[in-house]
């Protein structure tokens, strides 16, 4: 694939050098496969690939994008004059540029020959296996609407006008699981995934629990009034609250005001429980990958240190216009032109197993699923969320709780963190504990 793509490559920096201006060669290759069983029968049955070429072309600080699908001689040349014609129409800008063509990659081992060898029968199993798993967990589990395996493998090859190149390759499977528990008196679903950068990682039984718990402890619940209590919030929950954290961590929205955390580097912004990491070189990410999407060596950054806000996050464009070096966190596809994006965003495990975050409280709430995040504001950090999970009384979980919201300000919550879990958890490219907090806002009934 490396030739393939290198040559493709080759060809449009020979066009763009040919025309007296610079350039750079984005080229992905990507393959998946999909596979979802029902009643242990193959219901769907899913492979795709795509590759492409995205070019830019610089001139006097202006920038011409264009991409292709077609990875021909003639398509190629094409999709250059097409990027190097877009140049005469765009407005100019100083921070335009490439990044310098010297970079020391990590060595990362992101790419499993297992997944990639294992037979389809195999692959086939595992998504019944799943299935069968989350059958058994419980009598009342009586539906599952979907069980299946995914996989998906990626090749990238940047090339540019100061003789950077860059390849990698990296893969990752996974298990889902969608269920039912049901009962006379009502039906409540559950829904768990798992990601891994091994197939032998894959645990079914461990995702079919999940699932089914999920299921299982919405059942009988009812609200509770409105009232502030301490919280622990389940690592699910804390990786959405990450993720709306990401979007003020990144150097573009920090430069535009539009970000929470904007003029406060070195201050205190959370409880000194919390470090967070932004780590493309952690290789169990499924995120993680040597470069970023301007082939910059991937790095690990230091977000926020025991509570003090430490670092953003910058691609080549934000590093220059504020007077940084880039971090290594532009992403894009072959569609589009980079810009800022988080990698692998994690927050560091604690000391605590989960039921030690709870087993201290007279009175509280264990927050295990929100609904609405959409709606939180990304600038001030501002939330009012559905949410449902299990009222804690005498330091023991008692019963479900559901028709409830949850309202406050998102660097608030991560001030009054006083617990942090050990049970770290992976969700796509968010990786989190559980968390206790002293306080919530809590409406109900």
């Amino acid at each position: 694939m490396e030739t393939v793509l290198r040559q493709a490559g080759e060809e449009a920096l020979r066009h763009i050098r040919t025309s007296g201006r610079s350039g750079e060669a984005f080229l992905m290759h990507n393959r998946e496969l999909s596979i979802e069983v029902s009643s242990g029968k193959v219901e769907t049955l899913k492979e795709a690939e795509q590759t492409g070429l995205g070019i830019r072309v610089f001139a006097g600080g202006r920038v011409g994008f264009a991409y292709t699908t077609d990875l021909s001689g003639p398509a190629v040349v094409q999709t250059a004059q097409e990027a190097t014609r877009i140049t005469e129409f765009s407005f100019p800008d100083p921070y335009n540029g490439l990044p310098e063509g010297r970079q020391v990659y990590p060595a990362m081992r992101i790419r499993d020959d297992d997944i990639h060898s294992l037979p389809l029968e195999a692959k086939i199993e595992m998504a019944r296996q799943v299935e069968r798993e989350a059958r058994s967990c419980h009598p009342s589990i009586q539906i599952i609407d979907r069980a299946g395996y995914e996989e998906h493998e990626t090749s990238i090859l940047i090339m540019n006008s100061n003789d950077l190149y860059a390849f990698g390759q990296a893969n990752y499977c996974g298990l889902h699981v969608s269920l039912a528990a049901v009962t006379p008196e009502e039906t409540q679903s559950g829904f768990a995934y798992s990601l891994q950068r091994k197939a032998e990682s894959l645990d079914s039984r461990k995702v079919a629990k999940e699932a089914a718990d999920r299921a299982l402890r919405r059942l009988q619940a009812r609200t509770i009034p409105s009232q502030v209590l301490p919280c622990v919030i389940d690592s699910q929950v804390t990786a959405r609250f990450l993720g709306l954290l990401s979007s003020s961590i990144q150097a573009d929205n920090v430069l535009k005001g539009k970000s929470m955390l904007a003029g406060r580097m070195g201050e205190v912004v959370a409880s000194p429980l919390l470090t967070m990491v932004d780590d493309a070189t952690y290789e169990l990410g499924v995120a993680g990958f040597p470069f970023d999407g301007e082939g910059v060596a991937s790095t690990r950054t230091m977000v926020v240190e025991k509570g003090r806000l430490t670092g953003f996050l910058y691609d080549s464009y934000t590093a220059m216009k504020a007077g940084f070096v880039s971090t290594g966190n532009a992403v894009r596809s072959f569609r589009s032109l980079p810009a800022v994006g988080s990698t692998s965003l994690m927050v560091a495990p604690g000391p605590h197993q989960l039921p030690a975050l709870w087993e201290g409280l007279d009175k509280g709430l264990y927050i295990t699923d929100i609904m609405g995040m959409h709606t939180a504001n990304t600038i001030t950090g501002d939330f009012s969320l559905g949410a449902a999970g299990l009222l804690i009384e005498d330091g023991r979980l008692t019963y479900p709780v559901r028709g409830i919201t949850i309202a406050g300000n998102l660097l608030e919550l991560l001030r009054k963190v006083d617990g942090v879990g050990g049970d770290w958890r992976f969700y796509g490219s968010k990786i989190a504990p559980s968390l206790r907090c002293s306080s919530l806002n809590i409406a109900g009934n």
